[in-house]
This record gives C-alpha cells, structure tokens and sequence, in this order.
C-alpha cells in the first residue's frame, strides 16, 4: 500500500480526518474564504479545501468507507469505488459524489456540506457515472454513465430527484457520454460523446432527447434526435462502427452563465467549439494547446478556462475575442477538472498526479493569471466543484 494511502486510512480508521494545519502560503493573499470539494479516484477519498488570507488548507477528508459505515449498503473491499465527479448545491448545502466502480455499476452519493453526514444511502446508476450536476433549483442531479469499462456500444445520462434520492430516467445518448451540464434555466441538460463527436440536449422533463449536433470540422450540423452514432447496433450507421474514428473527440461542454452559448472541448483535435443554442449551429473554432479536457467560463462571462490533460497547463481566453491570455502549467500532470470562485477570481484545478504521486489542487489567479499556491490530495485528484465564499465581516 503506497504510504500516502496508508497515512489516509490511519487517519480516517473513525470517519473524517483532522484537519491538515499545515498551511501552504499564497502568494497575493486573497480578502475572501473560498471553499472547494474534490474527490480522489486512486485514494477513495472526498476532500474540502479551505483558501483564504491565510492561505490552503486540507480541511476536512471523507473515506468512502467511512460512507459506506454510515449506510445500509455492503461495503465493496474488492477495488478502490473511485470517486470521479463532484457537485454542490450551494443553496441546500448538499455535495453530490460519484463513483465509477461497481459489480458492474457505480453510484451516487449525497452529503450534507461541511459535516461530511450522509444524507441518504447511494443510489446505484449505470457503468461508471462520471461527470454530473445539478439543477439550478436543486431538485435533480442528472449523471453521465460513461461506462469506461463496458462494450463500445451507447451509454446514457441517469436523471435523480433529489427528494428521496430516487432515479427518474436512464436516458439513452451515445457512445462515452461525459460533461454533464444543466442550463442556467433548469430545463435543458448537454453533454457531449467522447466516440461519436456528438453534443446531445435533453429536456429534463419529458427525459428525452431533443437536438444532437455533430462536433466533426466540415461536417458540423445538426442530427436526428434518434440518432446514437456509429456504435448503435440498431442504428442506421450500424456496421460502420469499425471505421469509425472521432475526430473531435469531445470531453466537457460548458453552457454560458447568460445561457446564450455553449463551449465544447474537443479533446482530439485541440480546439474549442462555441455552439450557439437558439440557431443552434457552431459560431467559432478556437485552437488550443494539446488535449483540452474540461472548459468552464467566469461568472462575469470574460474569460474562459481550459485544461489541457495532455498538455498539462491550463488555458485562459478572452470570450469576446478568443484571444489567448496565457497557457500556464500545473504543478504536476494530468491535468483534470475546473472549479471558478463566484467572483470570477479564481480557478481551482484538479491535477490527477501520476502513479504514486499525491493529486493536487492548483489555485490560479484570473486577475494576474498566475499560480497562486498548490495543495496536495490523493491520488488521482479528479473532479471538483466550488461550495462558498465568505467575506471578510467588515464587507457584510
């Protein structure tokens, strides 16, 4: 057992950890508290880290273990669950995990913020549930099944009511599904097929599908809602499957906050697709550095913030111009997931690490574009989501 491990499981033996107090000292002190959620897949742990004047800070860690013993549900000893996506509704202080690894299929967990509590035993979805989000009023989390270890065959997007943590749909997409998004609105959910270069809309209360795009350059366009790519075996492109190859590749899809747009990360061929939603067809194509993986954009709608999984750094553009405003390494590789401060401040990045290297958490400044400070988590550091920010009390 890699000693870092061994360190989390001798310290987690009673269910959350003590907090770190070792504090890793940023560089321009920030005047606010901002708080971030962030799972470890190799480590089987959920961090929350705590960034404000007197630095970061690994506040608080959860086991899953520990989750498993605050339900009703067998414990899996065989492998890691692999905790993969993570989302936080802010208003009911509730963080949503998945995890990919199951006897076949992964699931959802819910967790009062700030106390780790297990609201609820988890809910069993597809083949590895990866990426996820919630509606903007809280009522639904709808989860990508990506299903990583399965047939290259389509996968689906589960829908859970979050009153009874119940699964109200399987909603079947296409091939690797990934980058679950909801609109600002609350009605219509994205997500892209890494196999297919598909971008696929739902209506999340009919729980069907109602547009696809195809991704490819020069073949850019809409599709039949009932079209689930090349790897449908019922399809019309059936038999076609074994030359097929994804040009595109998409990874991440990311709605505008004014809900106008979306941005897709076409992780094969480096570049940015921006998708305009009431005419629905592409409006730009922007070059990026090798692998963009996940994309989000400020609050404030100015600047967009990629990572480049192959290329380990991150990007920032100017939306208005796609102007490049810097491309900055990550304290280690693998680059993974984005999580932006209310305030269009900071980006906090989730880097995977490699082998038996700690995941990080980097921290970037998107007023200076710079690396503020880096903090260490386990293994595989993959998603992440922003919980709050306070303020200093003189600012209330």
């Amino acid at each position: 057992m890699p000693s870092l491990i061994l360190a989390f499981a001798l310290a987690l033996t009673a269910g959350a950890a003590a907090p770190d107090t070792t504090l890793a000292r940023a560089e321009s002190d920030p005047t606010a508290t901002y708080w971030v959620y962030v799972g470890s897949e190799s480590a089987d742990f959920l961090h929350r880290i705590r960034f404000g004047p007197e630095g970061a800070v690994v506040e608080a860690e959860y086991s899953v273990g520990h989750l498993y013993r605050q339900s009703s549900v067998p414990e899996l000893y065989s492998e890691s669950e692999a905790p993969h996506g993570v989302a936080v509704d802010a208003d009911a202080d509730i963080v949503y995990m998945t995890t990919g690894h199951g006897l076949p299929d992964g699931k959802l967990w819910a967790l009062e913020a700030g106390s780790g509590r297990l609201l609820a035993d988890p809910v069993d979805l597809g083949r590895f549930p990866a990426s996820l989000d919630v509606s903007p009023d809280g009522e639904y989390v709808a989860v990508a099944n990506f299903n990583l270890h399965g047939r290259m065959e389509p996968s689906n997007i589960s829908v859970v009511r979050t009153d009874g943590m119940t699964e109200v749909g399987r909603i079947e997409t296409c091939t690797m599904p990934h980058g679950s998004r909801v609109h600002p609105t609350g009605r219509r959910h994205y997500s892209v097929c890494m196999m297919d270069d598909q971008l696929v809309e739902l209506d999340l209360l009919t729980l069907q599908v109602r547009r696809r795009y195809h991704l490819a350059a020069g073949d850019e366009g809409s599709l039949d809602p009932s079209d689930r790519g090349p790897h449908d075996p019922k399809g019309p492109h059936a038999g076609h499957a074994m030359g097929h190859t994804a040009s595109c590749s998409p990874t991440w899809v990311q709605p505008t906050p004014d809900g106008d747009f979306v941005w897709v990360a076409c992780n094969r061929s480096d570049e940015l697709v921006e998708i305009h939603l009431e005419s629905w067809t592409h409006q730009r194509r922007i070059p990026t550095g090798r692998g963009p993986y996940n994309v989000d954009v400020t609050a404030d709608g100015r600047i967009l913030v990629v990572t480049l999984k192959q290329g380990n750094a991150v990007e920032f553009f100017e939306v208005g111009s796609g102007t490049r405003l810097a491309r900055l390494p990550t304290s280690t590789r693998v680059v993974h997931g984005i999580a932006l401060s209310p305030d269009s401040r900071y980006a906090f990045i989730s880097v995977e690490g490699i082998g038996s290297e700690p995941g990080k958490v980097d921290i970037f400044d998107l007023r200076a574009l710079e690396v503020v400070t880096s903090v260490p988590v386990g293994q595989q550091a993959s998603g992440i989501a922003f919980w709050k920010m306070e303020l200093p009390e003189h600012h209330h």
